[in-house]
């Protein structure tokens, strides 16, 4: 049984990796708000920066899949909340856009409603993505289901840029879902409380369940970190619904209030992170030390 359940860490360690990289984005975003009123884009275009630092890093230890994939994940993290997200808020604030009130308070804050106009970009880049090599069983599935597959070049795993696979993979996907989330939430589309908003909300639940039991399966470091950040977002929508809901307190968007839970979780990120590293390199070292 403890032999079973000792195959399933490496799917289980990643998914709590890509889930705790969540709330610390949400709470980085407001701290620069809050902390650097003034100064809050530079201190957005600073995250972003540290981001593609991470990201040059990343390719640079590109023998080291383990490494780059994980430099990967924290550039697309910090970049989507340094540079894109910030870069609505200017948008919005540039332009006077009001946020969403519902019941006299702010439902959709204005950079989230500037962020719809960025629909048909989206949709653009995914066409791409659709249309090009990729691992991600979703685009798979629309290749195989259009005819498409069998023309697409494969390309060898050696040659593969995984910081950059994961970079792009973690700010598609986080794009994709905000938006789908904002189509639902809107009043002209749905509503949050229409079935549509339900159906996203409990499809995200049953099939990020299903991708985990995927996830929990996979016995390598790096491809389980790179299948955990779509198995997570999707998860994430969940709880981003109950949250609108108020079904939940979403704390990360409270760390003055819950400085303390915060710091637990940011402690558990690294712990974990320091776990999966040490546990990479007793394995490597365990394949070259063998007895004869």
């Amino acid at each position: 049984m403890f032999a079973k359940l000792k195959t399933y860490k490496y799917g289980f360690f990643s998914f709590l990796i890509v889930l705790l990289f969540m709330p610390i984005g949400h709470a980085l975003m407001v701290l620069n708000e809050k902390l650097f009123e003034h100064y809050k884009f530079i201190g957005a275009f600073v995250i972003g920066f540290i981001g593609i630092i991470s990201l040059i890093i990343g390719i640079i230890k590109n023998k080291n899949q383990f490494a780059a994939t994980l430099y990967g994940l924290l550039a697309g993290v910090l970049v989507w909340t340094g540079w894109v997200e910030f870069s609505f808020v200017w948008i919005a604030e540039k332009l006077n856009v009001a946020p969403l009130i519902e019941n006299g308070e702010i439902a959709t804050k204005p950079e989230y409603l500037v962020m719809m106009s960025s629909l048909g970009l989206l949709l653009t880049f995914l066409v791409f993505f659709i249309l090009k090599q990729t691992n991600c069983q979703f685009f798979i599935w629309v290749q195989n289901l259009i005819g498409l597959r069998k023309y697409i070049k494969q390309e060898a795993s050696s040659n593969k840029p995984f910081a950059i696979l994961t970079f792009i993979e973690t700010i598609v996907i986080l794009w994709t879902f905000y938006i789908v989330l904002l189509l639902v939430y809107d009043n002209d589309i749905a509503g949050d409380k229409h079935p549509a908003t339900y159906f996203v909300a409990f499809g995200s639940l049953f099939w990020s369940l299903y991708l985990t039991l995927k996830l929990i399966k996979i016995q390598k470091f790096d491809y389980a970190i790179r299948y955990a950040v779509p198995t997570v977002i999707i998860f994430w929508n969940f709880i981003e619904v109950i949250g609108r809901w108020d079904l939940m307190k979403e704390i990360w968007i409270h760390p003055f209030e819950h400085w303390l839970e915060n710091l637990i979780i940011l402690a558990l990120l690294v712990f974990f992170i320091g776990y999966y590293v040490t546990e990479m390199y007793v394995s490597k070292t365990k394949k070259i030390i063998k007895p004869n």
